[in-house]
This record gives C-alpha cells, sequence and structure tokens, in this order.
C-alpha cells in the first residue's frame, strides 16, 4: 500500500472493516446484500445474491429441523451445515469490497477499480468493473458476477477433499434432489413460489447456468415486484417458516431460527489464488441466453415435496421400530 495516497489507504481500511462487520453469518450477508441493492438498484446480482443466500440459511437450518434431525447423523448435520456456512463466507468476503468500492465511485463519479488487487479479487471480474463503468451492460456484469463467484468456491469448497468427501460425493448428496438442497426458491407474499434447480451441482458449468436461469426469473417484468415485496416485508430468519407463513395450505415441518440454532463460525481465507489465472473461461460463460427446461411456478412442487420428505420420515420410523 506504499503508493496509495492516505485517502485511497482509508478508503480500503473502512471497506475491509465492513466487510467483516457484514460477514458474520447467514443473516447479516442477507441483510447486506438486500440493502446494498435498495441503495444501488442497477446491481441486480446483489438481489440474487440476497435472494440466494435465504435459500443457503433455510438449508441450514432444515439440517436442524424435525425431518433431518431424525434422517441425518448429526456429523453428516454439521458438515453439511460447514459447507453451506464455507461457500456463503467466501463469496461474501470476495464480492462485498467490489460493490462498496463501486458505491464508493458512484459518489465521488469517478472508478476506483484500481483499488480492487487489495480485496484479491481476480482479473477477471477486475476487467468486467471497468468495462461495466464504462458501457454500463447490466446483464453482463450481472453475467460476470456470477461467473467469477461460482468460480471463487470452486476450488475451496466444491474441490477440497474435506468437503469433497463427506459432502459431494457422499451417498447422501447423490440423494440431494430428494432434500431439494439444489433448488433456489423464490417466494413471494402470495404463498407462490418459483424458482430453479440444478442436477449436478458439482459442476461448475451447470452452477454459472443456474445462476443465469434465476436471474431471468428474478427479473421477470411480471414477477419481479411480488420478489422484492416479499423480500421488504419478510425479515430473513432461516426458518422455512419465512415463507410459508404466506402459504394457503400449512405443511407440517417445522425449521428453527438461524440465529437460535448455530453458533458464529471463525473462518480464515488460507492461501488465496486468482481463479482466472490458471482455469480457462468458457466463451459460453457470458452468454446471456439461457432456457428453462422445467416449470418456474414451484408451488405444487414444493407441497409434493414436503409430503416425499414427511414420507420418508415415516418409513424410517417404521424401519427403526422393526430393527427394535
Amino acid at each position: 500500500m506504499n503508493h496509495l495516497t492516505i485517502q485511497e489507504i482509508e478508503i480500503v481500511s473502512q471497506i475491509r472493516s465492513q466487510t467483516d462487520k457484514k460477514n458474520l453469518d447467514n443473516i447479516s450477508r442477507t441483510d447486506a446484500y438486500f440493502s446494498f441493492f435498495k441503495q444501488n438498484p442497477d446491481i441486480i446480482w446483489s438481489f440474487l445474491a440476497s435472494m440466494v443466500s435465504r435459500n443457503g440459511g433455510w438449508n441450514m437450518c432444515d439440517l436442524e429441523g424435525t425431518i433431518f434431525q431424525q434422517i441425518l447423523e448429526p456429523q453428516t448435520r454439521k458438515q453439511l451445515f460447514l459447507t453451506f456456512e464455507r461457500a456463503n463466507w467466501l463469496i461474501f468476503h470476495d464480492v462485498y469490497p467490489q460493490l462498496l468500492l463501486y458505491q464508493y465511485s458512484t459518489k465521488i463519479q469517478r472508478p476506483m477499480f484500481h483499488l480492487l488487487p487489495y480485496f484479491n479479487v481476480s482479473m477477471f471480474i477486475q476487467s468486467e468493473w471497468y468495462k461495466y463503468w464504462r458501457e454500463s451492460n447490466r446483464e453482463r456484469l450481472t453475467t460476470a458476477l456470477i461467473i467469477n463467484e461460482q468460480n471463487v468456491i470452486h476450488a475451496p469448497v466444491i474441490l477440497h477433499p474435506a468437503y469433497k468427501k463427506k459432502v459431494f460425493h457422499s451417498l447422501l448428496f447423490n440423494f440431494q434432489d430428494w432434500l431439494h438442497f439444489s433448488s433456489v426458491l423464490f417466494p413471494t407474499c402470495g404463498g407462490e413460489v418459483y424458482g430453479a434447480s440444478v442436477n449436478g451441482f458439482r459442476s461448475l458449468s451447470k452452477r454459472i447456468n443456474l445462476g443465469k436461469r434465476l436471474v431471468r426469473i428474478l427479473t421477470h417484468p411480471r414477477l419481479f415486484p411480488y420478489f422484492l415485496e416479499f423480500a421488504e416485508k419478510t425479515p430473513h430468519t432461516g426458518s422455512r417458516n419465512d415463507y410459508e407463513q404466506y402459504f394457503k395450505t400449512r405443511t407440517n415441518r417445522k425449521t428453527p431460527l438461524l440465529r437460535a440454532t448455530f453458533p458464529i463460525m471463525e473462518h480464515h481465507q488460507h492461501k488465496y489464488e486468482d481463479w482466472s489465472k490458471h482455469r480457462f473461461i468458457n466463451p459460453f460463460w457470458m452468454h446471456m441466453s439461457v432456457k428453462h427446461r422445467h416449470p418456474i411456478h414451484l408451488t405444487d412442487w414444493y407441497y409434493e415435496k414436503s409430503n416425499q420428505l414427511e414420507l420418508m420420515l415415516t418409513m424410517q420410523r417404521a424401519l427403526n421400530l422393526k430393527r427394535m
């Protein structure tokens, strides 16, 4: 930082401090993304991140809810929680300084992206921020941020030996469609649920494709106001009651509140590597056009999935009774 001005050193220091403060847990991250979006509505990725982060919190709390507590071993639940939490933390650690630096640039009306290297962000996303400043192509920036963040978690989470063996190659993860960890839901205050899912979560390209499909759903001209209303009116607690409270038919499932369930985790960024220096950037990643192969309206699917889980639990109990 020797060649920075005193003012620039102060900006870097403030952004680091703000990021650490907001990167406390899933609730604080979700709220920070949404607050940022309300102040900077051109950065649609931030709204997407807040909605996806809500899903991360619901998945975490599911692990200690009535059903999964009885289906999964405590060690498995802990490992899954750590996987969600690590990915959630890493993405925020990487992207929130970018967002704050952009916000500062808009205030002083000149780009301050020369400070991005001080936050260890990829060369790929650095060049995309300059491009956005010049061309204001929102769709391109949103896609670039999706690509960047999925690459950021690919080596430290998806390919990490501990997570790979215990989570992504476990029998449980291969049943993930049952557990709908791979589905991202966008609820409304009218009790409807929209969204999309990914088969093959381990695939980087498939996760990027999912991100692009989710943006398409989120920004749908007819649906966007409903998703925004939900985010405005519904505090994120981590419990599925956040959106099941709006359902016309009650589900039996109970999931706890995140902050009453999980402790604050201490994270450390291990050795930083710029993914874009050694990973091939697939030209298809930047293609904006994506197709929905399945319906995006998932209300009926959701009820069916809840019933399947109840059935799975009943079968598990019956098997346990037989063994006794």
